[in-house]
């Protein structure tokens, strides 16, 4: 049996995101458990976090296990990822060796690494996490590099919660861009899309004009998912017609891909789409739709403080929820090393 590790959702069955999601909220009726008694992860961020590394810990602590947490670059040597470099930089270390050396230390390795911005054709190929997955021993988890598998599970389960049903199918589903005055990863929108369509939702895409498409290949994930799923996928630019009847509304901000690394020119069309907020008059038109978010949120920038507070934002309760699926994950995992 290959190892195997929790990169992405796409990468497992529906059966298996299932049984993720039932151990989940059995974590969640009972926190404390031995499923991790005698393990540990290695937990890397090479950007900041809260709500993943205080989860992350928080749970290998509960489930009985162990978490060390390391930056590097910062407390640990900076790593070198490309193959056959001349290593007289920055990097002190490469990669083939901290994987290995990791894995005889741990029994996880999980990792966090946003994209550069500079160049989409590089950052897409996500480099660092398939590294460490190429060269571990051990199951690699992505904590967030080109997508958030961890916040997907989170959403959808929160969303389950919210229904009361584990069948999702149907259910009018609007992603839409927000603003912010920064253009930020694209991971948490290409993982909203990735499992809202996997469930089998009607999912609109909602942005500002085509540059603000995600990425082909999660574009076309989201057909092939609601082609397989019964659900539906398409894009719109028309904020009246995506709220109209909607049961739920995700936001997230993300840079336009075509404008990766010149974000001085993609600055003027992301400023002239302010109003692309989620405020109380957009909610107003859907059919008492719940609002997400993955937070951080920037108040009365992507949503209004009316939305934040209200009864139909369920932002608390999915970032909850980031503890109990990631204890499924990594009890999922545990025992493979």
């Amino acid at each position: 049996m290959s190892l195997r590790h929790f990169l992405n959702t796409q990468d497992w069955s529906r059966d298996d995101l299932d049984a993720l999601l039932a151990q989940a909220a059995a974590f969640k009726r009972s926190p404390q458990g031995r499923a991790l008694e005698g393990r540990s992860i290695a937990l890397l961020f090479f950007n900041p976090s809260m709500r993943t590394r205080t989860s992350f810990e928080l749970g290998a602590h509960q489930l009985g296990g162990k978490a060390i947490v390391l930056s590097p670059g910062k407390d640990a040597w900076p790593i070198e990822f490309e193959v056959g470099s001349v290593m007289d930089g920055e990097a002190e270390e490469h990669i083939a060796e901290v994987a290995r050396v990791l894995s005889r230390y741990v029994d996880m390795i999980g990792v966090r690494a946003f994209p550069k911005f500079q160049d989409w054709q590089v950052d897409r190929q996500d480099r660092v996490l398939k590294s460490f997955a190429k060269y571990a021993t051990v199951p690699v988890v992505n904590m967030e590099t080109i997508t958030h598998p961890c916040q997907e599970m989170a959403h959808i389960m929160a969303l389950q919660e919210h229904f009361g049903t584990t069948d999702l199918r149907g259910k009018k589903y609007v992603l839409t861009w927000t603003y912010h005055p920064k253009p930020l990863n694209t991971a948490v929108a290409n993982s909203a899309l990735t499992i809202a369509t996997r469930f089998g939702m009607d999912v609109t895409l909602l942005c500002p004009t085509p540059d603000y498409a995600l990425d082909p290949r999660y574009m076309d994930i989201g057909a092939n998912n609601a082609a397989e799923s019964g659900g539906s996928f398409r894009m719109s630019h028309d904020i009246e017609e995506a709220y109209s009847g909607a049961q739920v509304v995700y936001a997230k901000s993300w840079g336009a891909i075509p404008y990766f690394g010149r974000w001085d020119q993609e600055k003027p069309i992301r400023d002239a789409h302010k109003h692309f907020i989620v405020d109380e008059a957009k909610m107003a038109m859907t059919d008492d739709a719940v609002f997400s978010h993955c937070l951080p949120l920037r108040r009365n920038v992507k949503a209004t403080d009316a939305v934040m507070d209200s009864q139909a934002c369920i932002a608390i309760d999915e970032a909850e929820n980031r503890l109990h699926v990631q204890k499924a994950i990594m009890a999922a995992l545990a025992g493979q090393g």
